[in-house]
């Protein structure tokens, strides 16, 4: 039975959510309708990608019987509101990264969805790409030894796009590409709370962070090194060290194609193609994580083991502890 997706914003993600969704069979996911803040944009949005029914309104489209569930692909700051407006409407949630705006949000809604008894999912896409299983598999089976050090990178310079940096849009390089290379560290960590959090960067005048460095100190001897950056480019790829070698997602890290293992092998995972243009590298992977949504709400089951609430909780309260640090706060 097909899935029955709402697409909630007609905004850059959103397009390449569907754009990744078109790549999956039509019998398994189906995207009935779109809401955006006018009706010009949903209904342009709605005949690029074929959608029969578009609202001029994000209430409109939670409010459709016919959705099954929705994806929010809006502003950080109305991620909260909106996705427990949809859980009150009784519709399942994958809501674009990061959850909510702070650790207090992000418990706030999954104890929402929890009440509701509805799916609930951060949709941090990079948990269902293959490179990414292949390294826990490698992992796990002891190729590196044991791990001591990760290394992630995450920078690329801004210019002209200064919407990434405005405070009231939830900007900043932590809540926009800062979580990659924390997921990174506590999915090869296995979600354990790192004992100490050290963090140090650079704002610029409205108090947003344009950079980051930012040491976790785990037991046993671990560390997890992360950089972020709006100012250059980094180089944009995670390394995980263990004492017999080292595995590496080379750039773009965070949605790879490729998988660089201790033997010197490069095992390749070629993306499903596409004919559309998209606003982000290697956007069809999205496809991934819709995958594992329709599996667990077909199966009755409301937190992907994949992407857990509680690691949901952990890269909150990670990023809340970078963030303050630094010295950035939010309304």
């Amino acid at each position: 039975m097909s899935l029955r997706w709402g697409i909630l914003s007609a905004g850059l993600i959103s397009h390449d959510f569907c754009i990744g969704l078109s790549t999956l069979p039509k019998d398994e996911h189906e995207i009935i309708a779109v809401g955006a803040r006018n009706e010009e944009s949903a209904k342009a949005f709605a005949k690029t990608h074929g959608i029969p029914t578009s609202y001029g309104s994000y209430d409109e489209l939670i409010r459709d019987p016919n959705v099954e569930v929705v994806y929010i692909g809006t502003i950080h700051p109305h991620h909260l509101t909106l996705a427990k407006q949809a859980l009150d409407n009784g519709k399942h949630v994958l809501c674009e990264k990061p959850l909510c705006m702070n650790l207090k949000g992000t418990q706030e809604l999954i104890d929402h969805a929890k009440k509701r008894k509805l799916f609930l999912m951060e949709a941090v896409w990079s948990r269902f790409f293959p490179a990414y299983i292949r390294l826990t598999e490698e992992i796990e089976k002891g190729s590196i030894g044991d791990v001591v050090q990760i290394s992630v990178s995450f920078g690329m310079a801004v210019d002209g796009k200064k919407l990434k940096i405005l405070k009231e849009r939830g900007g900043g390089t932590t809540n926009d590409i800062g979580i990659y290379p924390v997921q990174l560290a506590t999915l090869i960590f296995g979600g354990e709370k790192p004992l100490k959090i050290l963090s140090s960067g650079h704002l610029n005048e409205e108090g947003v962070d344009l950079s980051t460095s930012t040491t976790l100190i785990y037991s046993g001897g671990r560390t997890a090194t992360l950089n972020t950056h709006y100012v250059v480019d980094l180089p944009c790829e995670g390394l995980v060290i263990g004492t017999k070698g080292t595995l590496k997602l080379p750039k773009p890290f965070w949605c790879p194609d490729k998988l660089e293992l201790a033997s010197g092998e490069t095992v390749q995972f070629p993306l499903p193609p596409t004919k559309f243009t998209m606003n982000y590298c290697n956007s069809t992977g999205l496809s991934y994580e819709a995958m594992e949504v329709r599996r667990c709400i077909r199966n009755g089951i409301t937190e992907s083991p994949g992407m857990t609430h509680g690691e949901s909780l952990l890269l909150a309260e990670i990023m809340d502890s970078i963030k303050k640090q630094v010295g950035v706060s939010y309304e």
